[in-house]
């Protein structure tokens, strides 16, 4: 019965999505039929197909309906709940319809924004279609070769998991296996496992939305600042998800792999951070657009390469042509996505050509020593970091694909393009948000910096009083310090000249400061956390000490000032897997640091055990605990010192929270004393 209702659901939307796409583009044509009325139905149906789509998947799932065979091969009956239900995205089928329904919503989303209230707008007609075109592929992928409906025809050996499905459930002769296989090891050992997904899933979906409205503004001619103006809080939005979700991956991988990192240049884990980079770039240049009428040409092209690296990113994913930690499933799926990527790449930018003559009547640049200069330099910085790491990211795949040699881009490449980058993009940072427009004169901006400079100065020279010689440390924390002191002196000066105007407290003026731009100031939030990041980076890898080292039992070891003592080993079964670990003692000048239980965990339905850290976070650093092998006599750990590497995790949370500011923050009334302009 799930099979059958969600499959019927997959084919309600698909038909929902058609609607869409043929209605909106006569809606576009037509400025008469671009109503409520008109585009509803299509809509509605593919919201709600989408809805009951992925309602039937998790009841099978929860209820282990393993006559679906998703289902069977991806959840059994002792996984525990949470991870049944997050098996819905665990894998290929069940991914893909968590895709169609994020897209779904947001369609929906940009129907009810702008029908719900007024007719004839072409400009959201259009990008309606095509965001019912993209709905459209989607949805066609689930009700063919990525059935996630697809009944199991024959179970394996054993009764455990489906050998052979078929492509429909309707009609089809069921013969459900007795129990599930259970989800991939890594996918069961970490509750973030359903949390990261789906905030990663509303990041990628979400750039649907620019690319839709600018498509739309190509086909109708309209390339001005309005397509820009619909799409800036949809493109925050979607922004603000997909830093959320790189941060959890990145917790995620040092919470459950144990190796003690949190980023590799993992091929998936890059194929995440190029739409993250080129969207980043878009949301400063549409600054620029808006206030000066510049950067039309960048700021579609930026749009469409978004979009384009999200559909990358699923085929690196989900195709099975890479070898990845992140990669967990396998498919014929890659050709569909690789051909769904040149209709994208070839349609847009071939539209874009075609007008090209329209687009490139914006006003030019005044001066380079401006905030329109720098915000230019900051996103040239950012594509060209998107660039490399799309050169190592695909490299080794064109290499295989062209000789019957294999190459690896590995993590030096990365660090040695990415570091120098990362300082310009910091110093890009601090300047461009103080610069005036059109022309900054040298004097104005160092007025402006000169306070930060010392302030970042005097804390690089405190590092190297404190001891620390490492030229990389030395410039992470002048970089860093820089970005914070402008942003808070900035404030803290802008705030006391209000305050003084207006003749009110120091905290009320900034609240008014802070409210009357929340766009501005969420920026800032957003700079601080990502210069917090930075330190946390700089700190965590510059000074971090590790060790493999074997204890016998009752034996202390002494580890980076710690006295670290094997206890004794405990075993005992938990839902769903089978824990073997070591009691560890940790102690420091003689008090006890704590007692750690690193572990390694076994899965029925994985040969090989997964290792989970012991990690106890403090002020000074993490210390981590990774178990590689245990017996009664002897245990052998893989130790970490992370010093200040939570400066990582509070950083990336800020900047994606940053955008909250940007949507919650309500602007003061207008007062009848003149308020001083922001910088």
């Amino acid at each position: 019965m799930n099979a059958t209702l969600g499959y019927l659901s997959v084919l309600v939307a698909l038909v929902g999505a058609l609607g869409i796409t043929v209605r909106g583009f006569i809606a576009m044509r037509s400025p008469d039929r671009a109503t409520a009325s008109y585009l509803g139905l299509p809509v509605m149906a593919l919201f709600g197909g989408a809805i009951a789509a992925m309602f039937f998947l998790e009841l099978g799932l929860l209820t282990d309906d393993f006559s679906i065979k998703y289902i069977a091969n991806n959840s059994s009956s002792t996984t525990p709940t949470l991870f049944k239900f997050a098996s819905g995205w665990a894998s290929l089928e069940g991914s893909i319809v968590l895709w169609g329904l994020v897209l779904a919503s947001f369609t929906y989303a940009v129907y009810f924004r702008f029908f719900r209230s007024k007719d004839g707008d072409r400009l959201s007609a259009g990008a309606l279609a095509i965001m019912g075109l993209v709905s459209l592929y989607f949805f066609g992928l689930m009700a063919s070769i990525s059935n996630p409906f697809a009944v199991c025809l024959q179970a394996w050996a054993g009764g455990v998991g489906c050998a052979e499905g078929a492509w429909g459930p309707i009609g089809d002769v069921i013969s459900a296996p007795i129990d599930g296989v259970g989800a991939n090891a890594l996918l069961q050992n970490h509750w973030l496992m359903a949390l990261h997904p789906p905030t990663l899933y509303v990041g990628y979906v979400g750039l649907t939305v620019p690319f839709a409205f600018a498509i739309s503004a190509l086909m109708v001619k309209a390339t001005g600042v309005e397509w820009l103006a619909r799409t800036r809080s949809w493109t925050l939005f979607a922004w603000m998800f997909l830093t959320g979700g790189i941060v959890l991956g990145g917790l995620w991988s040092y919470e459950v792999l144990g190796w003690g990192g949190y980023w590799a240049w993992d091929p998936v884990e890059n194929a995440s951070f190029m739409p993250w980079l080129v969207a980043t770039a878009f949301l400063h240049s549409a600054v620029v657009q808006a206030r000066r009428g510049m950067l039309q040409s960048w700021n579609f092209v930026l749009v469409i390469t978004a979009f384009a690296l999200t559909i990358l990113g699923t085929f690196l994913t989900r195709s099975g042509v890479i070898v990845s930690v992140h990669s967990f499933s396998q498919s014929a799926i890659g050709p569909a996505l690789l051909g769904f990527l040149l209709v994208v790449l070839l349609g847009s930018l071939g539209l874009f050509a075609a007008r090209a003559q329209t687009i490139a009547s914006s006003p030019r640049l005044d001066a380079l020593n401006s905030r329109e200069g720098v915000f230019l330099l900051n996103n040239l910085l950012l594509t060209v970091f998107a660039f490399m790491v799309l050169t190592g990211t695909l490299y080794p795949l064109f290499v295989e694909a062209f000789s019957d040699s294999t190459v690896g881009v590995g993590r030096p490449f990365f660090d040695r393009m990415a570091i120098p980058l990362s300082f310009l993009l910091l110093l890009a940072m601090g300047i461009g948000p103080i610069a005036p427009y059109r022309v900054a004169s040298a004097a104005v901006v160092w007025e402006r910096i000169r306070w930060p400079v010392r302030i970042a100065l005097g804390a690089t020279a405190l590092a190297v009083l404190l001891g620390y010689r490492n030229p990389f440390l030395l410039l992470g924390v002048l970089t860093a310090v820089f970005v914070i002191g402008v942003i808070s002196w900035n404030l803290y000066v802008t705030a006391r000249t209000r305050s003084q105007k207006l003749g009110i407290g120091a905290g009320s003026a900034t609240s008014r400061l802070m409210r009357g731009d929340p766009h501005y100031w969420g920026g800032q939030i957003s700079h601080l956390g990502i210069a917090i990041l930075a330190l946390g980076i700089v700190f965590s890898s510059n000074l971090s000490e590790t060790a493999t080292i074997s204890i016998d039992k009752g034996d202390t070891v002494n580890f980076a000032g710690f006295e670290v003592t094997y206890e004794q080993e405990f075993s005992r079964q938990e839902p769903g897997r089978f824990v073997t670990g070591a009691d560890i003692t940790v102690t420091k000048d003689g008090s006890i640091v704590g007692a750690y239980q690193p572990r390694l965990n076994q899965y029925s339905n994985n040969t090989s055990s997964i290792a989970t850290p012991s990690v106890d976070t403090r002020f000074s650093g993490d210390l981590y605990l990774s178990l590689r092998s245990i017996d009664p006599a002897t245990v052998v750990l893989e130790i970490f010192w992370f010093p200040f590497i939570w400066l990582i995790w509070v950083g990336g949370f800020l900047a994606a929270a940053a955008g909250v500011w940007a949507y919650t923050a309500k602007k003061p009334e207008r007062s009848t004393t003149r308020e001083p302009a922001d910088v």
